[in-house]
């Protein structure tokens, strides 16, 4: 039974640390930053298109009774 009153109190206090620390971090100000062009670009999809593996899947897809074959 000990255990147990030792594992109330400890959600309790977890529950009212959590409590506080979103009370306390809710007025935190919101940092802007400016956006550069090179991010801009990567954003818009024109400078990384060339560098990002596509994989193309030449397959048929299984009929019916191809699927009910390997089940």
């Amino acid at each position: 039974m000990n255990v147990l009153k030792n594992m109330e109190v400890i959600f309790v206090f977890a529950a009212a640390l959590g409590a506080a620390t979103s009370y306390a971090t809710a007025s935190e100000p919101v940092i802007t930053m400016a956006a550069d062009a090179d991010m801009v670009a990567v954003n818009a999809g024109t400078a990384a298109d060339a560098n990002i593996p596509v994989v193309v899947v030449a397959a048929k897809r299984l009929t019916a009774a191809e699927k009910a074959a390997l089940l």
